[in-house]
């Protein structure tokens, strides 16, 4: 396994439908080149499994992916932090490059709607990917 050139943080509320896509996008797309962390303000106990669902129709499966507490310490670690409508709750500290993306929340959602909220996902994930590259290189 390489270095990773860089570490990305995706937060949101639940930690259990957006943060977990965009982050099982990352790691399939960008492998080990990209450390991969997501959390929450306050994780839910369980992934949407409506979520679950719509990846598992890209072949990425995350059923067995847990809900995480957001620390200091993950978003210290981290060169990127992704934000989904944490708003405020979010730790803000000098030196990480901060972005939020404004995308639907799946909570207590059908697949159907989830659908396009991870196809909006990966179409940032891929654009994310470019800016790391950009930035630290490969």
């Amino acid at each position: 396994m390489s270095t990773p050139i860089a570490s990305v943080m995706f937060v949101c509320i639940h930690n259990a439908g957006r943060s977990q896509m965009a982050a099982a996008y990352l790691q399939h797309l960008a492998g080990d080149r990209i450390e991969v962390r997501s959390s929450g303000t306050a994780p839910a106990d369980t992934v949407n499994p409506a979520v679950v669902e719509a990846m598992l129709e890209e072949g990425i499966d995350i059923s067995g992916n847990t809900p995480k507490i957001l620390t200091d310490e993950a978003v210290l670690a981290s060169d990127y932090v992704i934000t989904m409508g944490c708003g405020d709750k979010c730790p803000f500290y000098p030196g990480k490059t901060y972005l939020d993306w404004k995308l639907a929340d799946p909570a207590g959602q059908g697949v159907d709607f989830v659908r396009p909220i991870r196809d909006e996902i990966r179409g940032m994930v891929e654009d994310l990917i470019a800016k790391v590259d950009a930035n630290f290189g490969n």
